[in-house]
């Protein structure tokens, strides 16, 4: 295997995770035999030198934001730039505009499911610190490819989201502290214990479909069947992706949904319109006010329906409010 790279280690963490992976990283000493990459959820301006510092400060490994068609090296830290996706080919990284998966960019669950595509059993997942859910069908991936899955126990965790889906929806190896983890990770990559494994044809085929940004209807209908929901970032057809559980959708651009991420984004669309509605009626009401006194008493009557049809409406929007907190 060229550059010697025998083992693939996967990190994925969001609020709260710069603290907690440079901690995780604090356990990589030079005589550790993988080469690690790091996704975490930053916005498209933020400033990720800083954070490349921040990592680098508490290991001797060689921490860099990797360029696209990099050699992997044993013995690295690669950290995701800010609005790419990182992805593995074999031997090589990665790194483009992509469609968001669960409405980020960098992904979590793409950079996870093309390492599984690509290294099978030699990867280790690990999920830490965050909200919502993404990383929870990258770590199936990596199960489901024989690789192993590790995540931050979430009593420890600062959001607990993450971790608790991981939990919820993969079978992990081991669920422990930041420092337990580093543990775990020395003693797994101080033994050869990495055998070539079988990786299934669905994830291999949704792997190579982000690498190579295809838009294949054919090969995006072999992983499951259409639905009729539309996808909220494009307005494309969503395709429901077979074994996977809790269900996840992906259009033909490449937008890709968990299903909490789907319901809330369909919460989101739902409040904008209503709010859109409300501001309309607003000013329909307004004009009606302002026409009464020239064309009798309906004016006003009908400016007072429209107010009981707004206060209506905006008794939905905070039960919308009170659904996406459940």
């Amino acid at each position: 295997m060229p550059n010697e790279v025998k083992n693939i280690i996967t990190v994925g963490a969001s609020a709260g995770g710069i603290a907690a992976v440079s901690r995780l990283c604090a356990g990589f000493g030079e005589s550790f035999d993988a080469a690690i990459f790091i996704v975490i959820h930053v916005s498209r301006t933020s400033l990720i030198d800083i954070v490349l510092k921040q990592i680098q400060k508490q290991t001797t490994l060689h921490c860099k934001i990797p360029a696209d068609g990099e050699a992997i090296q044993n013995g690295h830290i690669y950290l995701a730039p800010p609005d790419h996706h990182m992805m593995l080919d074999r031997e090589h990284i990665i790194v483009r505009k992509g469609a968001y998966e669960n409405h980020w960019r960098p992904s979590i669950d793409v950079l996870f499911r093309t390492a599984a595509a690509a290294y099978d059993s030699c990867v280790t997942g690990i999920i830490l610190t965050g909200m919502l859910d993404d990383g929870s069908s990258g770590m199936a991936a990596i199960k489901r490819s024989g690789g192993r899955c590790i995540v931050q126990d979430p009593h420890e965790a600062e959001f607990p989201d993450m971790p608790n889906n991981v939990l919820r929806n993969v079978k992990v190896d081991y669920k422990g502290s930041l420092d337990e983890i580093g543990y775990v990770l020395s003693d797994l990559y101080s033994r050869d214990e990495c055998t070539k494994a079988e990786v299934p044809r669905d994830i291999a085929l949704e792997a190579e479909i982000t690498l190579r940004m295809a838009s294949d209807v054919q090969k995006l209908e072999d992983l499951g069947t259409l639905t009729h929901f539309t996808c909220p970032d494009c307005g494309g057809s969503l395709i429901k992706i077979a074994n996977e559980d809790p269900p996840r959708y992906r259009c033909y651009t490449g937008h890709s949904f968990t299903e909490l991420s789907l319901n809330n984004e369909q919460i989101n669309a739902l409040e904008e319109s209503l709010w859109t509605a409300i501001r309309m009626m607003e000013e329909r009401r307004n004009l009606l006010k302002s026409m009464n006194g020239h064309a009798g008493d309906s004016k006003g009557e009908r400016a007072e329906q429209i107010g009981i049809h707004i206060g209506r409406l905006k008794d939905m929007l905070q039960q919308l409010g009170d659904t996406s907190t459940e």
